[in-house]
């Protein structure tokens, strides 16, 4: 069995191959890319690992045998202060650490998943989408930002519509100052809420002319027109943010639904067509990957942590753990409290026993990781009553 320790930076690999008992069989610094790869296949054949054709990757790595690991940089700076507290560092010693580390501690790292391509699919796509949207909101923070500094009136105008629509952008390109926005007519709202299909849109669109034509404080003209000018440039990428955000929603939609897990994913509470694939992107397909429930929800990190020392005992939420997972977990036990009474009987236990309103989302969500694992264990359906028997049991009795 041989150990490898790879260093990986954008453009090299800093590699260092030992044997079973620690000793430095080979280092090398590599290239990134295909010659690099080629090179680290050859240079483990040499040593007697397996031969590997160039072409394949990381994840043909898995598929061929290899167990990969991914250490946290955290780990690894933990790990070298056991060579000394000098705080010296390059990528060789560092490549030198990891091969030690695998070695010595390798039952402790979790390995890499061996995820199946329709996963990391789901992946690409689902994670871009997010990240999409959060970008959405910080451009929508900058523009609000910019307008409260020039166009107050502007957030109160068109406060009824959200500011990120099409209709409540498409007036502020056409009006970004206050004394454009005052010559808005009636007729030119109505059309902007009529092409976004608005109800009561002659209410509206009187309520936001009215709103517009209220006195502003007055700025001097070029800061104005500057204001302006950033404003319209926040506007017009919020549009084209919202145009992408549309497009990648139908393709995580159609990869989530050809994955083979979507019908598990979504017969859980809660969970939707995009909360489902975010789970599923960020948990992945590899049934080897968790041994148990426990396991999915330390890795989920809805699971508490216990900090015993002494006479101290606490139990604490983890802080460290996957946002993205953690956000569409939030998602899914918000609404499961309002779709599933077995749910909503869990929660409000928790908040009988004095927890608090994340807390006991928190705890919640952790219930339903546990529960969605053993129906991908069982490739069963969820199923309401069977899920939440016990929980009902005990209610009755009390």
């Amino acid at each position: 069995m041989l150990f490898v320790g790879d260093d990986w930076a954008e453009d090299h690999h800093d590699v260092e191959v030992q044997d079973a008992a620690g000793l430095k069989l080979a280092t090398a610094r590599l290239p990134e890319g295909v010659e690099g790869v080629a090179k680290l296949h050859a240079l483990i054949a040499r040593h007697g690992g397996e031969n590997l054709e160039p072409e394949q990757v990381v994840q043909a790595l898995i598929a061929a045998g290899y167990r990969i690991y991914a250490v946290n940089p955290r780990q690894a700076a933990r790990f070298k202060e056991r060579y000394g507290t000098s705080g010296a560092k390059s990528d060789k010693g560092d490549a030198h650490a990891l091969a030690d580390m695998v070695r010595i501690d390798g039952p402790q790292l979790r390995p890499v998943a061996g995820d199946s391509d329709q996963a990391q699919a789901v992946k690409v796509v689902a994670r871009a989408h997010q990240t999409l949207i959060w970008e959405r909101t910080r451009t929508f923070q900058r523009l609000r930002n910019t307008l409260r500094e020039y166009f107050p009136g502007a957030l109160t105008a068109y406060a009824g519509l959200e500011l990120t629509s099409a209709d409540a952008l498409e007036l502020l390109l056409k009006a970004p100052t206050p004394h454009e926005a005052a010559k808005l007519s009636k007729q030119q709202i109505t059309a902007a809420l009529a092409r976004q299909r608005r109800r009561n849109r002659d209410q509206k669109a009187a309520s936001i002319q009215a709103a517009l034509r209220e006195s502003q404080l007055g700025i001097a003209a070029p800061v104005t027109a500057a204001y302006a000018a950033a404003a319209t440039a926040h506007a017009r990428l919020l549009i084209a943010l919202n145009e992408q955000i549309d497009v990648l929603e139908e393709q995580v939609s159609a990869h989530f639904l050809a994955h083979p897990d979507a019908e598990i994913y979504l017969s859980m509470p809660g969970i939707g067509t995009i909360t489902g694939a975010r789970m599923l992107a960020e948990f992945g397909d590899d049934s080897t990957r968790y041994t148990s429930a426990k396991a999915r929800k330390n890795y989920a990190g809805t699971s508490p942590i216990t900090r015993a020392s002494g006479r101290t005992h606490a139990v604490y939420a983890r802080h460290a753990r996957n946002d993205r997972l953690a956000d569409a977990l939030h998602r899914q036990a918000f609404s499961a409290i309002n779709t599933s009474p077995g749910a909503r009987r869990y929660y409000d236990k928790q908040r009988a026993r004095d927890a608090g309103y994340n807390p006991a989302l928190r705890q919640l969500g952790n219930r339903l990781v546990g529960i969605l694992h053993g129906c991908l264990k069982t490739r069963t359906l969820y199923d309401e009553t069977t899920v939440w028997s016990h929980h009902a049991a005990l209610g009755t009795a009390a």
